[in-house]
């Protein structure tokens, strides 16, 4: 899992979605420690100012899975940048398609340019909003599958 870019170690539930709200675009993610289940990791994306959270873990032949919506067949992947890739298209189980990388080194760069007085760190984006497209589908907020922070003010201020 260390060699794995969007990786960021056991930084916490409160951290992860600080690190996607700095990002600020639909489809960022990352993958953290899981901070209640030990060896299960969490694949988080921001979707609308929410960050959705879905566990990964390995089974006892090595393959990796996620919990996604109910309904979507749980898919096995041998490595998890191949899971990572399926989840980069459209309608697999989670609230968006993961599109931004949320990498530990862009992470360490964005806060070296935050520090540059001359930088803005407003961007615009002309392209539509990917998350209103997935809206068709709602994702229900799930204990262990798919959980939605219902903080949505505190991530709305990290944005601000």
């Amino acid at each position: 899992m260390e060699n794995l870019a969007v990786y960021h170690g056991p930084i916490g539930k409160e951290e992860g979605e600080r690190r996607l709200a700095q990002d600020g675009r639909d489809g960022c993610y990352l993958v953290r420690n899981s901070d209640s289940v030990p060896g299960v990791y969490c694949l988080c994306v921001l979707c609308s100012g929410y960050v959705y959270t879905y566990r990964l873990h390995r089974d006892d032949a090595g393959s990796w899975a996620a919990e996604t919506t109910p309904g979507v067949q749980k898919r096995y992947f041998r490595r998890i940048k191949n899971l990572i890739a399926a989840f980069q298209k459209p309608g697999q189980g989670i609230a968006m398609p993961l599109l931004y990388p949320v990498t530990a080194q862009s992470r360490a760069q964005t806060h070296t340019e935050a520090q540059t007085p001359s930088n803005s760190l407003s961007q615009t984006h002309s392209s539509p909003n990917p998350c209103f497209q997935q809206q068709q589908q709602p994702v229900p907020p799930h204990a262990t599958q798919g959980q939605k922070n219902r903080n949505k003010k505190e991530v709305r201020q990290a944005f601000g």
